[in-house]
């Protein structure tokens, strides 16, 4: 049985952050990766954004090389024995460590009644799927019209694609935006080519030849030459479980990053953990959260100590709309909007109790340490006070 001093389980942005944290502390202990893609790490954001706009594919790569590190690509770990602090792979191989990271992210939700055809857009090899049916394919349905299925529907409309989009809410971001926001998108989204099917469900997708059909709950049927789903993700829990992990809305973790067993950290999408600026804990499923935390995991897996209080942003690009957002941003809470350029460039404050939870910076750049700073305070603010608080 071959030993490790350090096992990283998942191979995305937070295994390659953790790795870079280890090697801070530590450059000489052994660490080994396993990830079930066969790709090795790599940002994961571009797929949805700048590869649509000239960047090409090739800066999506995370190098890890001289960092001394055994990747095993293409394997799954099955099985964790937190006793034996063993982990074993699908291929039969068992491997010792002293210490565990869980970076094992989540598994897209998918539909209930469709084909193979349907790809659900999160890896680099959907990616590849997509682009190779635009080399020759003009119609395209992207179902979901939350973060992932906004940004897939703008980017294929800017490849002058006939894209229509199915959501079953009533606009494109609506658990998110403020209504009138909403309104706007849709309007806009509309006005760039793209037919929208709001609320609306999917009945079923088959093949009919080289196109596949995608028949909605109202009975619509619309014919494509690609469909992709941005449905979500479920936290891959399952080794954490079978470990006999604390697992609550994903992997529970301490302030350390530990999780209930001292010796097995967690970090990234799967990683429930405590916001002290938000009083509550939460998952969180962005680039800047995968890189802090995992990098803070492998230090502390090395032998730091420190804790995780960094609050994390995200961004999105919506045709040449674009904002950067952090806290929480839900359309249910009450929401201030300070419009600039109604619904081009502004500042929207998410409050409950009067304190500010959350803050999307609309085409508002370089505000993310102020709003972090706002949220941190947690101050009491009447609408009219934060009226000019952020401005660019």
């Amino acid at each position: 049985m071959k030993h490790h001093k350090y096992i990283i389980v998942g191979g995305g942005m937070t295994a390659d952050s953790a790795i870079h944290g280890i090697r801070k502390i530590d450059n000489s202990g052994s660490i080994a990766l396993f990830c079930d893609e066969s790709d090795p790490p790599y940002d994961r954001p571009p797929l949805s954004k700048s590869l649509w706009t000239g960047k090409p594919f090739s800066s999506i790569w995370r190098s890890p090389n001289g960092l001394d590190v055994d990747m095993h690509l293409g394997k799954k770990v099955v099985a964790l024995d937190a006793s034996k602090r063993t982990v074993t792979d699908d291929a039969r191989n068992t491997c010792s460590y002293e210490k565990l990271l869980l970076a094992t992210g989540g598994t897209v939700h998918q539909l209930p009644d469709a084909n193979g055809s349907v790809i659900y857009f999160r890896t680099a090899g959907d990616y590849r799927k997509l682009r190779a049916l635009c080399e020759h394919g003009s119609e395209f349905v992207v179902i979901g019209g939350g973060f992932i299925g906004s940004e897939v529907a703008a980017a294929l409309a800017m490849q002058g694609k006939q894209v229509t989009m199915i959501f079953p809410s009533n606009g494109i971001g609506s658990r998110v935006y403020p209504p009138s926001l909403v309104a706007f998108l849709n309007s806009y989204y509309e006005m760039k080519g793209v037919k929208l099917l709001d609320s609306e469900s999917v009945k079923s997708v088959r093949t009919a030849g080289s196109k596949t059909i995608v028949t909605t709950g109202k009975g619509v049927e619309i014919s494509a030459n690609g469909v992709v789903a941005g449905l979500g993700i479920q936290p891959n829990t399952a080794l954490a479980e079978q470990a006999g992990l604390i697992v609550d809305n994903g992997i529970v973790i301490d302030e350390l990053l530990r999780t209930s067993n001292p010796d097995i950290y967690a970090a990234g999408d799967v990683a429930n953990f405590y916001s002290a600026a938000l009083d509550k804990r939460m998952r969180v499923e962005h680039e800047d959260n995968a890189n802090a935390m995992g990098e803070l995991a492998g230090r502390n897996m090395a032998g730091q100590s420190d804790i995780y209080s960094h609050q994390p942003y995200f961004y999105s690009d919506l045709f040449d709309l674009g904002y950067e957002a952090v806290g929480e941003l839900d359309s249910t809470l009450d929401i201030v909007e300070d419009w600039k350029e109604p619904f081009r460039k502004g500042v929207i404050y998410y409050l409950r109790d009067g304190r500010v939870r959350g803050v999307l910076l609309w085409n508002t750049w370089g505000q993310v340490a102020a709003a972090t700073q706002l949220i941190a305070e947690k101050k009491q603010h009447s609408s009219s006070a934060l009226v000019g608080k952020i401005s660019d």
